[in-house]
């Protein structure tokens, strides 16, 4: 398809929609947790026994909740980008398990393995140049 031959020289661009939407995306999911409180911090956390942590679903329910919503801002503003990809691959490698040991099975995880995978792949792409972490 020649006509779409030239989108390659927008890649930075396409870098900047994905951020942006993405970002937005995980800031208006992380957004509600993090204002839940304790009470929901604890039920988010308790995701971490699929991977064999048990202790501190509080603390681990927070870290989920404001790494999508801190993690979802940076992301669209494309600061410290490597660090929250990993960050966000991990939390999105707790839903998956913890929706497979809930009984969702692969297609009640597939959401969170769909941006997984988008996230390990950002992570060696990187921000692009429209990002305060440009190159």
């Amino acid at each position: 398809m020649a006509y779409l031959s030239n989108l390659g020289k927008y890649k930075d661009f396409g870098l900047l929609v994905t951020r942006v939407g993405l970002g937005a995306m995980f800031i208006y999911h992380g957004y509600p947790k993090l204002m839940g409180g304790p009470h929901l911090w604890e039920q988010v956390g308790a995701s971490t026994k699929y991977v064999g942590i048990n202790f501190a679903p509080v603390f681990w329910g927070f870290m989920a909740a404001a790494t999508e919503t801190l993690g979802g801002f940076l992301l669209i503003i494309g600061l410290a980008f490597r660090p929250v990809c990993l960050l966000l691959l991990a939390t999105l490698i707790v839903a998956t398990f913890s929706h497979i040991g809930g009984g969702d099975g692969l297609s009640g995880a597939s959401h969170a393995i769909e941006d997984a995978v988008v996230f390990a792949g950002l992570l060696f792409i990187g921000p692009g140049k429209y990002s305060v972490d440009k190159k």
